[in-house]
């Protein structure tokens, strides 16, 4: 007898999924990773991760002459930092993009949350489980009032809790469940609905907003009005801000002082300062106020810092013919302890003093050296010695020539063009100290005299339309994390029930007692809720005797 043993078919293989169908899964799963709080938590990691270079190398939009020193004294890695974006860091494509993932993941793991929770409020509370006794608090007992009576005093006492009473399964038994706490839920959502606003505005600031900064000569000096970027000496639009359309702002400085320890170090800067804006430009007013270090001037979406100071020092060259031409203007601290400042001043002949173009050119003025507001001279070297304005001096070369003003190439505003003098069109004539008052002639008889120094202040003038919102949001998340961590979520639920013979309950005034059941559960593990299930017990029940 011959025995034949089929084999199982193999299980066919499903369907090979089409290309779109493919696509469509990839782009699901792909938005459902982005879009979970693990990637959330760590995209905002990264965030942070990736501000480390902004604040341990320096920014090309904060001080650019620092990035460029950096750079040439490592040509080699400087130059590949400069490629990948280091000295750019806020406004790098790497950073954007980590910024622009965060705001994607945070909103779309953050709304299906909201509409859970909004769920959740609609939903009634869950109904009292079969077995109280199992639930880590509970107690059981005996009331002297009527189960409804028990129930109506427990609502009254649970006000702020969201009750349902329900009948319970047996004759005369209601069932009544309580929950508390889903501000604990709303506090957490708004914590994260506030950083999404936060980001969101920060990113319109940087979007709209602009940063000007511009160097002021004190004591009632000219000011400068915010008509263009012109009159900034450095600018820095928004991405899709082209400078145009400026808040329109004036600003004069009347006063600077600095305060400086014993040990010459500064401890507060400030000016007094006058502002038009608004309908003061139409009247003419100006307001007055003071600002300091950390304490700017605020005009709607527009503030004024005091970022810093130094000296302008002031010099007068009269010409053989008698005429007369002075000029101030602000010289680069090299020493920011000090304040021993290095400049140059070029100074042109007054109009037709000379038959010619090319002959007045040859007879320009420049005076290049260093200003010490307090001097301390070792031999002919001079230095400072306090960064206050105590005993000033400056020590200068004078050239005479093409200072290169009509050349129309850039030039330096604190050193004198090499190439002009390299090429003998700019000779020096003098190397002299000079005190206020001192002067240095010439050999055609021009004379050279430094008339003291003038406080110069840099402004920043910062626009963001967002600043304000952005205090909001930040004081929002404060406010939604304390009720996230401060609130517990609680539930309760009591059965009450007449008493018979059979459950053993005594009478009471010809009248059997209710049997109570109480439960408590927290939805988070905190400390004290055991204590305050004991008096809610207390709360509910008058006369009450068992066991939790």
């Amino acid at each position: 007898m011959t025995t034949t043993i089929e084999t199982p078919a193999a299980p066919a293989r499903p369907p090979r999924q089409s290309l779109p169908g493919r696509a469509f899964a990839v782009l699901r799963n792909t938005w459902r990773g982005l879009t979970s709080m693990r990637t959330a938590l760590m995209l905002l990691f990264l965030l942070a991760l990736a501000a480390i270079p902004g604040a341990l190398l320096p920014q090309r939009s904060l001080n650019k002459q620092k990035v460029d020193t950096y750079i040439g004294n490592r040509p080699t890695l400087g130059h590949w930092m400069d490629r990948v974006q280091l000295f750019d860091v806020f406004s790098s494509f790497w950073f954007t993009a980590i910024y622009v993932l965060l705001f994607v993941s945070l909103v779309g793991c953050i709304l299906p949350r909201v509409l859970d929770h909004y769920r959740a409020l609609r939903t009634p509370p869950v109904k009292a489980p079969r077995n109280l006794a199992r639930l880590p608090h509970h107690f059981s007992g005996s009331d002297a009032g009527t189960p409804d009576e028990v129930i109506a005093r427990a609502r009254k006492e649970l006000r702020g809790w969201r009750t349902v009473v329900l009948p319970g399964t047996r004759e005369g038994e209601i069932t009544l469940s309580a929950e508390k706490g889903y501000t604990r839920e709303a506090g957490n959502l708004v914590f994260h609905l506030a950083l999404v606003c936060l980001l969101a505005c920060i990113a319109i600031g940087k979007l709209f907003g602009y940063e000007g900064n511009v160097v002021v000569i004190a004591n009632d000096g000219p000011g400068f009005c915010t008509t263009s970027p012109a009159v900034f000496d450095s600018f820095r639009a928004g991405n899709v801000n082209d400078g145009t359309g400026l808040a329109p702002m004036c600003i004069r400085v009347k006063d600077f002082k600095a305060d400086y320890l014993p040990t010459g170090e500064a401890s507060m800067f400030t000016s007094n300062i006058q502002y038009q804006t608004g309908k003061d430009l139409d009247s003419g007013t100006w307001r007055d106020t003071t600002i300091q270090v950390n304490h700017p001037l605020r005009v709607a979406g527009d503030r004024v810092y005091l970022q810093g100071h130094g000296f302008a020092p002031t010099f007068t060259v009269t010409f053989p013919n008698g005429q007369t031409r002075t000029e101030t203007i602000q010289w680069k601290p090299d020493d920011g302890t000090t304040f021993l400042s290095s400049g140059v001043l070029r100074i042109d002949p007054p109009g037709g003093m000379y038959p010619n173009e090319e002959e007045r050119r040859k007879h320009q003025v420049a005076i290049q050296g260093l200003f010490a507001p307090t001097a301390l001279l070792h031999g002919s070297l001079l230095t400072s010695m306090y960064p206050g304005m105590r005993d000033p001096m400056v020590a200068v070369d004078i050239y005479k020539g093409d200072t290169g003003l009509d050349t129309g190439r850039a030039q330096s505003l604190f050193s004198l063009d090499p190439e002009m003098i390299k090429q003998g069109r700019l000779v020096k004539e003098q190397r002299v100290n000079l005190k206020p008052g001192e002067s240095s002639n010439l050999s055609d008889g021009t004379k050279v005299t430094f008339d003291g120094a003038q406080e110069f202040v840099n402004l920043q003038v910062s626009h963001d339309p967002a600043q304000q919102w952005v205090l909001v949001s930040a004081v929002t998340m404060m406010a939604g994390l304390l009720v996230s961590l401060l609130v517990k979520r609680r539930r309760i639920w009591l059965r009450v029930y007449p008493g018979t013979e059979n459950d053993g309950s005594v009478q009471f005034n010809d009248k059997r007692r209710t049997v109570v059941e109480m439960g408590g559960l927290a939805r988070t593990d905190q400390a004290g809720w055991g204590g305050e299930f004991d008096r809610l017990r207390e709360r509910l029940l008058t006369e009450n005797t068992g066991e939790k």
